[in-house]
């Protein structure tokens, strides 16, 4: 039994291997003033070498700010190559009971659908949220609301619609954009850079799976012989 279980063993260690992790970051410098209007920034990067469809996506926002400037004043979003569609900020902290949204100054964050802390949109209402230097920090789920970022602030309910599953078994090879944009005229913030990492799990052919349960059930039958003739 005991060489049983190990063959076994063996043989899922061998199939795990053949869906290896892929990992590929872009670190974008841009150091661009974010636009006090709706034709906004468009920040782009082209990628390749991606040899499976994606399994997950992060994004790392540096955003910095100056008197006047509101985080509750971005919008922004991220398109892929091959469809998917992530809204990353709309106007965090705007609801019924605040027209404004936040007024901290500027985000040094990582977003991620797992996160635990959950939505960026509310990041206020997080127990021990950090502003360090004006900067949100942390890892935060996108805000995802997939509204006009000029909607009534009874409109924002916290849907999260729009998240970076969207790109999830897409073809990450090619070019991605991001876009953002002010939708106040007072005060003006600064994109000094963006990351994305995008993750890959390559899944071995059909005809490569069949060889390898075919060499296992040989070994596993081969053991079973053989012990039976002791």
């Amino acid at each position: 039994m005991k060489q049983i279980l190990t063959l076994a063993l063996v043989c899922a260690t061998s199939s795990l291997a053949w869906g290896q992790t892929q990992t590929l970051s872009t670190n974008m410098t841009v150091n661009a003033a974010i636009p006090n209007n709706f034709n906004g920034l468009v920040s782009d990067v082209t990628v390749g070498g991606l040899n499976a469809a994606i399994s997950s996506v992060t994004v790392n926002l540096d955003i910095t700010g100056a008197n006047g400037f509101y985080n509750g004043d971005l919008y922004a979003y991220l398109v892929g190559p091959d469809g998917g569609f992530a809204v990353l900020l709309n106007r965090v902290g705007v609801s019924s009971g605040n027209a404004y949204g936040y007024s901290d100054q500027g985000f040094d964050v990582t977003l991620s659908d797992a996160a635990a802390n959950g939505s960026i949109h509310d990041y206020q209402n997080v127990g021990g949220y950090s502003i360090v230097a004006g900067q949100l920090t942390g890892t935060w789920q996108p805000d995802g609301e997939d509204i006009d970022p000029e909607s009534d602030p009874s409109a924002f309910t916290g849907s999260q619609t729009a998240m970076l599953g969207s790109f999830i078994n897409t073809d990450g090879n090619g070019q991605w954009a991001l876009f953002l944009t002010d939708v106040s005229a007072v005060g003006q913030g600064t994109i000094v850079g963006w990351d994305l990492t995008l993750n890959t799990v390559p899944e071995p052919s059909t005809a490569t799976l069949l060889a390898m349960a075919a060499a296992c059930l040989g070994g596993w039958r081969y053991r079973i012989a053989k012990k039976a003739k002791v």
